[in-house]
């Protein structure tokens, strides 16, 4: 699902696409079993969660009228942005000419993490406040050039759509799946089949979520219940405390506006749009639609999925 923006300033009227809302999309129908298979003898892979938490260090920082943005950890993946004024607020974080990532900013004076997923280059990060309708005039805004230390490092923090602290218990969990693994391919699957088999998709909450709605991983993970989002989002914190880059991904599977994950391994690569494992590699890596109906011949070989945005 995809909502207009109009955008105004001085008599200049331009629309924005938001790719925001995850009201609905995600796949339903009931749980299939899937068998979960424990890590070899002599496993050596320390469990221990990492927690990189971002800083606000204010050794690179935009001060606008009502925002701060924190730039001092641009290399490390992520940029700072907190808003201290009223109102209805928007974000957009573009990367050179691409398609511009929408969030939507509280008013708390709390400083959020965005990820700066599209890679190096040049950014521009403007915000918007709501004057009537679907129309929002331009607040404040500053654009800066990134340079990574890795192509991982915006995978492994987290952000506003995948929040966790070192207190969050999705993270300590991740810690008990994760015991005894042999490499970080035997975690992927651990943790992909804990959330395939334990948590019920929330047919009730996709009905009526709204298009600002964030996860509350360990809501997610007390309830046993969620959404795509959820699930997207509960997997890939747990995958990052375990030090395995993990992007969060929205966009489209056939029609319906969906999220999913991708991860990384040495082994493997980016295994991308993937939900089935042989025992050796993942086709398919999807938890929503695992846990759902067993969509296997829709899916296919992930031709029905168009990936819009990663986090």
């Amino acid at each position: 699902m995809k909502r207009g923006l109009d955008i105004v300033r001085l008599t200049f009227v331009a629309v924005l696409v938001l790719a925001i809302a995850l009201t609905a999309g995600c796949a339903e129908g009931n749980k299939t079993k899937v068998t979960e298979t424990n890590g070899g003898e002599g496993a050596s892979r320390d469990s221990r969660p990492v927690v990189l938490v971002p800083r606000a260090d204010g050794t690179l920082i935009f001060e606008g009228t009502s925002s701060l943005i924190d730039a001092s950890h641009l290399e490390d993946g992520y940029v700072m942005v907190k808003y201290s004024g009223d109102g209805r607020i928007k974000m957009q974080l573009t990367h050179d000419d691409q398609e511009p990532y929408t969030y939507d900013l509280p008013t708390s004076g709390v400083f959020q993490t965005f990820p700066l997923t599209s890679g190096n280059g040049h950014y521009t990060l403007n915000i918007y406040r709501n004057i009537s309708g679907d129309k929002y005039a331009f607040v404040d805004g500053a654009s800066f050039d990134v340079i990574l230390k890795n192509e991982f490092t915006p995978f492994l923090h987290p952000s506003q759509y995948v929040d966790y602290t070192e207190e969050t218990a999705a993270v300590a969990h991740s810690e008990v799946l994760a015991q005894g693994a042999s490499d970080d391919l035997d975690v992927v699957k651990r943790i992909y089949y804990y959330v395939v088999n334990n948590i019920v998709y929330d047919m009730d909450k996709a009905k009526n979520v709204p298009s600002s709605y964030l996860p509350d991983l360990d809501d997610t993970l007390h309830t046993k219940r969620g959404i795509c989002f959820d699930y997207a989002a509960l997997m890939t914190a747990m995958l990052r405390v375990q030090r395995i880059p993990t992007r969060l991904v929205i966009g489209y599977a056939g029609k319906d506006y969906h999220a999913w994950i991708s991860v990384y391994t040495p082994e493997t690569g980016w295994i991308d749009g993937i939900i089935h494992f042989d025992g050796k590699n993942w086709v398919l890596m999807d938890p929503t639609f695992a846990a759902g109906r067993g969509l296997a011949d829709y899916i296919g070989d992930g031709s029905n999925y168009n990936a819009l945005f990663y986090y």
